[in-house]
């Protein structure tokens, strides 16, 4: 089922066309496939753990990682010249052949591309393969446009440099690291215009770039990224689940933080935040509420825009700050920055968080019925699904 949206862009790939796939598939022996990067360790743990064979494409130079140190992770592995040839045919018909659903993660998305994922790669995917585009802060129905249709709150947004009137964060693609972002910070047109020119000296991003930069204010707030799984099988699990908040660890940014303030201002460096590593945190039960709220806001939004919607692991990464609507500042909200609209890769959740107690509570009769005692991260509820699907003959209803 597409969208009008997709209908009018042509799309090739139907999801029938995906479900006619997985029907033949031998259920009894399912592979899990994911690229090797970004979360591949934790698809390879939580897949081998419920059972599944495994499959990591990796690229010619970075395969280190799955085909040496964790090669007990993984039952096969390809090594290609670059991540963008998953879509040759002969591999292809090599991760069917092997039963493959596929688990899309962030390097998935941009190193082979919304058009090829679309339209060439014929291969099941947990998830929904339409709304992995909607990450893309310059395409029309992005993440920004879902979180405002759906009514959740999101910082105040400044249209260009001469409307600043506060502190402001400026998010501009990295020039030469398509994954991540350089952020700045400025109070006026003044200062915007003063750090641009630095970052562009020092190229660290592209005139181009910085016309597509997103400058919002700037929410004085605890980050949170609150991190949930969305089911399929509504009538066998639920909506969706909270299953726990983490905060990024982030270069240069915390290399500097640490530094005491007169030794910052001496520094003359761009400021950067390349995230290369997470941390859990707990909210307070009194604030959950909004957290909950804001996830069924977006639930609902993703399957009328994006159908099937939201399937399988995804993130609101936001703050809890006091209402900057509110003069007196009395009410706490939670206000959204970004969503990750696929796995976001957070393995920390696991041992930090009291959600995944609670989920392993509340699904404890098919942890028993697959021979296991608990939830242990978040990538096992993804695999929880297709072992269900699997066992079932359901697995039509879960990719796309």
């Amino acid at each position: 089922m597409h969208s009008k949206y997709d209908i009018a862009r042509g799309m090739v790939i139907k999801r029938e066309d995906i479900q006619d796939i997985v029907s033949k598939y031998d259920t009894k022996n399912i592979t899990i496939g994911v690229l090797g990067s970004h979360s591949a360790e934790e698809v390879g743990i939580s897949a081998k753990s419920f059972g599944f064979k495994t499959l990591v494409i990796c690229q010619k130079g970075r395969e280190e990682l799955y085909a040496k140190y964790n090669q007990h992770l993984f039952d096969h592995v390809m090594v290609l010249e670059k991540f963008s040839e998953i879509v040759r045919e002969d591999i292809q018909e090599e991760m069917r052949r092997l039963n493959t659903i596929f688990i899309p993660n962030r390097s998935f998305s941009v190193y082979v591309g919304y058009d090829k994922i679309e339209n060439v790669f014929n291969i099941p995917i947990y998830g929904n393969r339409t709304i992995l585009r909607a990450e893309e802060r310059d395409e029309d129905r992005n993440q920004y446009w879902l979180l405002e249709k759906a009514g959740i709150r999101i910082p105040k947004k400044f249209n260009k440099p001469e409307e600043i009137d506060r502190l402001v964060i400026v998010k501009v693609q990295q020039k030469k690291k398509p994954l991540e972002r350089a952020f700045f910070y400025a109070s006026s047109p003044e200062e915007y215009y003063s750090k641009a020119e630095e970052f562009l000296r020092r190229d660290v991003i592209s005139e181009d770039g910085l016309k597509k930069a997103r400058i919002e204010e700037y929410v004085l707030g605890q980050k949170f990224n609150a991190n949930f799984q969305g089911w399929a099988l509504r009538d066998a699990f639920d909506d969706f689940d909270l299953i726990g908040f983490d905060d990024r660890k982030q270069t240069n940014l915390h290399g500097v933080l640490s530094l005491p303030a007169r030794d910052q201002l001496s520094l003359d460096i761009p400021i950067k935040n390349e995230e290369v590593g997470h941390y859990g945190l707990t909210m307070r039960e009194s604030l959950k509420p909004l957290v909950y709220k804001a996830a069924e806001k977006f639930r609902r939004v993703c399957e009328e825009e994006y159908p099937p919607g939201m399937i399988g692991l995804f993130a609101l990464q936001g703050a809890i700050a006091y209402d900057t609507e509110d003069p007196e500042q009395k009410r706490l909200e939670f206000y959204v920055f970004d969503v990750s609209p696929r796995i976001p890769g957070c393995p920390c959740v696991g041992p930090n968080s009291p959600e995944m107690r609670r989920i392993t509570l509340k699904y404890l009769k098919y942890l028993r019925k697959y021979n296991l005692e608990r939830i242990e991260t978040p990538m096992d509820l993804p695999m929880l699904e297709i072992k269900y699907a699997s066992r079932e003959n359901r697995l039509e209803e879960i990719v796309t």
